[in-house]
């Protein structure tokens, strides 16, 4: 027993002895720690990983060495012989942070010329260069397949514009920060324009300077995010600096001397304890109202709203808009956010972010003019908007305002733990978006006795009311696992447990009583309560090297939902890389699945909107829980499914260059859709359906090719383009209504094409930037367009097996069509020491504007077309009497507001 116990003390002395703990600090080319390295002893599992100050420690087997690898950097290989080894890791040589990507997969992050997905990668840079005020507006002129748009009447739509990539609409894209799911808003976009009938987060309520990077991917990836991720998703990154401080001014106006901005933010950090650190910024801006209303026709009005041409003719004299305000509305607002971590341990650290943002937007309805609210009907209204004499009546009809405050946070904490290889990330996220309304300048004019005989509105309105809102928040648990098992093979495994709360408040009495609020009634208590609903889902995915160059990976997720059950999706991606590196082909197929959100399951509402040749009318949505929506049969909402397959090449063939060409198809099913308004025994009113099937396919293309010497210089050009090759519903509409205004609300209010030819040169202290974004043709059916669908004698429409509209071919058809521009932009910063930046934008240098023309699309339309008469009556009909005649009633694609001029000042401290 001696010698067993003497042989094994020998043994462990020599195994001790034989192992080395190796520490040290890995930094940059620039001096400064890089936290989260990845240190493994070459050949084995075994590692770890820096903290937040650069130092790590390492136990390894003697003759061991290490290998240090970074996103962005490139990997450094050093033999164990010392127990203090520093490292320093430079991008020179290797892969650019705008190339490295950790979006798309849960295991191993690659880059994005020899991804299998198509990525893009945005740096803050990239996006403070457009000198748009938002970060929603950045990326419209950045990246092609991604669109958003002002709406000409606003409401609560003014607080938060629809966005989405691929034409696929705002509620197929998932944004995260840092890979965390973000909120949605509380705001259903009830509106005819593009988005109609979705949801999404406010994106434009994150501050441009706390983001370090964005990623975004261009393909349906449900299977390693869950639900919204159909159409692709963008990953905010935030900053992480705590060396330097910026604070930037910022100023604008445009080239009609409105729409002044100012705002100011200051992006900063520290560290906290002796290894922590916290990057924090802080945006207030202000923006006034840009006004671009059309010259009202008095013929038109005349019709409309019944007055004589005299009247009208001697108002439009004296106010030739009629004092409608049509454009860019008055908005505030603060945002507040902050991005920290700090290690609790070896092998652990802590990491959180947080925001808050407030925003008070001030909007317009159309203007009430004396002879659409005339005082031989409401003579009480010259007491609340003229002089009170009834003999000399001053009154000049009053305009509504609508004012939306609204208030949107998230927040993550979570811990990261690396042990014997294993990644393991534990995390909770809680968002939510708050939006409260408020209606000034208006009036109640319904007819309502009380008890003792007396008007409790009309001549007892109050002028000012609180319609109420909407709120949602949610809550999200996300464990993930990961572990590259060999050089080969990883493996990426979680579970994420997701709670959402949506409620509609009710608005005061006034708002809603009767007719409500002139301009926008408020939420009825019937209508508004609260709802809530949980899922839980589980993923599995895999990675596997099968050569250097061959590359396949695996995901398969379920998902169960509290309230239509649950949906299993998967998919499969691969890449094969051959010339060293230079050429890359890609391919995915997966499937995908979008879960109705809680306001399309829960809104119901009545709503004020503009109905061409009959003014403003009051229609509204029933859900489809409603006892309502059981009597006229209508279905509940289930899961929308996805089918994506994505094929691509990437190409660098040498350093400066890239280049990626990808093609995409996407299949829906059971799409959900707001339908056409019916009239039922309910009202004239429309409601959610999964509705039909659609396809969309297309291609992007992505080149770049920079740091070219030319003279003592650099130029750099990045040329970017989506085309739309398909994008059509292939399936009969099964549950609703569904004709040709919302066709091209859902297929072809996009641009069919998209290019955007950046140029960038830089020398000694300035730099000169040229954007050329072009807007491919966009067309539209308007409500009111003249058209030759059929519909019964109580006005709905008319469907054949296919659910094609029924058409008379005697009647005339017509279309709008914007046509193709080219918007350029211009930036010219300047830096005359190494703290002050100079920033100048000219957004719009060229002054293009929006515009559209009719198109006729059958024999009796052309020649509608060719009477001016006829034609100008359509005309009036989409443009309500041409009070918006630049862009229609319906929207557009580019901004409306012309050339627009940028100063930014920022200095480093």
């Amino acid at each position: 027993m001696k010698r067993i116990a003497i042989l094994f003390f020998l043994f462990n002395t020599v195994f001790i002895f034989a192992q080395k703990q190796i520490s040290g600090v890995v930094k940059d080319n620039t001096g400064s720690p890089l936290p989260g390295v990845n240190i493994i002893e070459k050949g084995t599992n075994n590692g770890a990983s820096t903290d937040s100050d650069g130092s790590y420690k390492i136990t390894v087997k003697e003759g061991a060495s290490l290998v240090f690898t970074y996103l962005g950097y490139s990997s450094v290989t050093k033999l164990a012989n010392a127990s203090q080894i520093d490292v320093s890791l430079s991008e020179e040589g290797g892969q650019s942070l705008d190339e490295v990507v950790v979006t798309g997969s849960r295991t191993a992050a690659r880059s994005n010329t020899t991804s299998a997905l198509p990525i893009d990668v945005l740096s803050s840079k990239d996006l403070t260069s457009t000198g748009q005020a938002t970060f929603d507006k950045a990326l419209q002129y950045k990246i092609p397949s991604f669109n958003t748009v002002q709406t000409p009447v606003n409401d609560a739509t003014s607080l938060l514009d629809p966005y989405e990539i691929r034409n696929m609409g705002p509620s197929r894209t998932l944004i995260l920060i840092n890979g965390k799911r973000k909120n949605l808003s509380s705001l259903l976009y009830v509106q005819t324009s593009p988005g109609r009938g979705e949801t999404g987060a406010d994106i434009s309520a994150i501050p441009t300077d706390a983001i370090e990077r964005v990623e975004i991917l261009r393909d349906g990836a449900s299977a390693q995010y869950g639900s919204d991720a159909i159409a692709g998703v963008v990953n905010i990154i935030l900053k992480k600096n705590v060396t330097d401080s910026y604070v930037t001014l910022r100023s604008g106006i445009t080239s009609e001397g409105d729409g002044e901005m100012l705002g100011v933010s200051l992006n900063s950090g520290t560290t906290v304890g002796e290894k922590g650190f916290l990057n924090y910024t802080i945006d207030f801006s202000k923006v006034n109202l840009a006004n671009r209303p059309g010259t009202v026709d008095a013929e038109g009005d005349a019709g409309d709203f019944g007055a004589t041409l005299a009247d009208v003719q001697s108002y439009l004299a004296k106010y030739p808009d009629a004092r409608n305000i049509n454009g860019s509305p008055e908005n505030a607002s603060a945002k507040f956010l902050i991005n920290g971590g700090s290690p609790i341990s070896e092998n652990t650290n802590l990491y959180y972010n947080a925001a808050y943002v407030y925003k008070k937007v001030k909007s317009f309805a159309n203007f009430r003019t004396p002879y659409w609210r005339p005082l031989s009907d409401d003579p009480y209204l010259n007491d609340f908007y003229g002089n009170g004499d009834a003999a000399n009546p001053s009154y000049e009809g009053y305009g509504p305002t609508f004012e939306g405050d609204l208030s949107d946070y998230n927040g993550t904490l979570g811990f990261k733990n690396v042990k014997n290889g294993w990644n393991t990330d534990a995390s909770v996220t809680v968002g939510g978006n708050k939006q409260l309304y408020s209606v000034n300048n208006s009036v109640n004019r319904s007819d309502i006795l009380d008890t003792d005989g007396n008007n409790v509105y009309r001549e007892n309105s109050p002028i000012s009311f609180k319609p109420g809102g909407a709120s949602f928040n949610h809550i999200v648990g996300n464990l993930d696992i990961s572990k590259i098992l060999s050089d080969q093979f990883s493996i990426g495994f979680g579970t994420e447990f997701r709670s959402e709360y949506f409620s509609v408040i009710e608005g005061d009495k006034a708002s809603w009583d009767g007719t409500g609020a002139d301009s926008f009634a408020g939420n009825r208590p019937e209508n508004s309560g609260k709802w809530n609903r949980y899922n839980v889902g589980v993923y599995l995915d895999v990675a596997f090297d099968v050569t250097k160059d061959f590359q396949i990976n695996g995901t398969v997720r379920h998902e169960e939902y509290s309230d239509f059950g649950g949906a299993t999706v998967w998919k499969a991606s691969t890449r094969y890389k051959f010339l060293d590196d230079k050429i890359t082909f890609r391919g995915s197929v997966s499937t995908g699945f979008r879960a109705p959100t809680l306001h399309q399951i829960y809104t119901q509402k009545s709503q004020y909107s503009f109905v061409a040749g009959q003014g403003i009318q009051i229609s509204g949505i029933i859900n489809n829980v409603s006892p309502q929506a059981r009597q006229l049969g209508i279905r509940p909402l289930d899961a929308e499914k996805s089918t994506n397959i994505t094929v691509g090449v990437g190409a660098k063939p040498f350093q400066n260059f890239t280049v990626t060409v990808d093609y995409y198809n996407i299949k829906v099913e059971d799409r959900i859709v707001l339908g056409d308004r019916q009239n039922t025994r309910f009202g004239n009113v429309a409601w959610f359906s999964n509705s039909f099937d659609t396809r969309t396919s297309g291609l992007d293309i992505v080149l770049g090719y920079n740091n070219v010497g030319i003279g003592e210089g650099k130029l750099g050009f990045n040329l970017s383009g989506n085309v739309t090759l398909e994008n059509e519903r292939i399936s009969p509409v099964t549950q609703n209504s569904f004709g040709d205004i919302l066709n091209s609300l859902t297929f072809t209010s996009r641009p069919e094409t998209k290019w955007i030819l950046g140029i960038n040169y830089e020398i000694g202290k300035f730099g000169f930037s040229l954007n050329n974004t072009y807007f491919g043709k966009t067309t539209f059916n308007q409500d009111g367009l003249i058209s030759n669908e059929v519909r019964d004698t109580d006005g709905n429409l008319l469907r054949d097996a296919n659910g094609d509209p029924v058409r008379d071919e005697t009647k005339p058809n017509l279309k709008t069509q914007f046509i193709p521009k080219i918007v350029t932009d211009l930036g010219v910063t300047f830096n005359p020491n190494e703290k002050f930046t100079i920033a100048l934008n000219v957004n719009n240098l060229f002054n293009v504007l929006p515009e559209w023309k009719f198109v006729a699309e059958n024999e009796q339309g052309a020649a509608l077309l060719a009477d001016p008469a006829r034609t100008k009556q359509q005309s009036n009909l989409l443009t309500f009497n041409q009070r918006y005649s630049t862009m229609t009633y319906d929207g557009f694609h580019f901004s409306q507001l012309g050339t627009m001029f940028n100063l930014s000042l920022s200095y480093k401290f």
